[in-house]
């Protein structure tokens, strides 16, 4: 349990890094140049570090077909985020990001598509993904409020 909740930690600072990383690339070229060079270093990397721990048995992978053509949903992601990060910023596309992958965890287990388990939803569930929203969306708007409550209060410099 505590090696998982270490993995899923280091997993989001992977993940928040790699996102500010490829948003400051785009900068630079184009959205598809960014995507295409993210999956590339990220296959060239799988690639030796598969060889390397698992050698020949890394081409070892039964599963349904379509399972095979998830790394293309890769191109969704870097695409997404990315335009994301830098339209939005990167706490406020992340915490979107994250809140839709918890309700969408949420409804796919739920469902028990995909191969996955079906898990009985409960109106906890729901409830812990609304407060979840519902705290992001205060952390989003907690400074804008902040600012507007400020401002009357505020003396222009020559009144001080």
């Amino acid at each position: 349990m505590v090696l998982g909740i270490i993995l899923a930690l280091s997993g989001g600072v992977f993940v928040c890094l790699q996102n500010i990383f490829n948003a400051n690339v785009k900068q630079h070229v184009s959205v598809w140049t960014t995507t295409a060079l993210v999956l590339f270093l990220g296959f060239s990397g799988s690639f030796i570090a598969g060889l390397a721990v698992n050698g020949k048995s890394l081409f070892l992978f039964e599963a349904e077909t379509w399972f095979w053509f998830s790394g293309v949903l890769g191109v969704g992601v870097v695409v997404c985020v990315t335009q994301g990060v830098q339209a939005l910023g990167p706490s406020r596309a992340i915490s979107i990001v994250m809140v839709s992958q918890i309700f969408f965890g949420l409804m796919w287990d739920t469902a028990g598509w995909f191969g996955l388990e079906q898990v009985p939803f409960t109106w906890q569930s729901l409830f812990g993904v609304l407060l979840i929203s519902a705290g992001i969306l205060l952390f989003q708007l907690g400074p804008i409020l902040e600012r507007k409550s400020l401002a009357p209060q505020q003396k222009a410099p020559h009144e001080a």
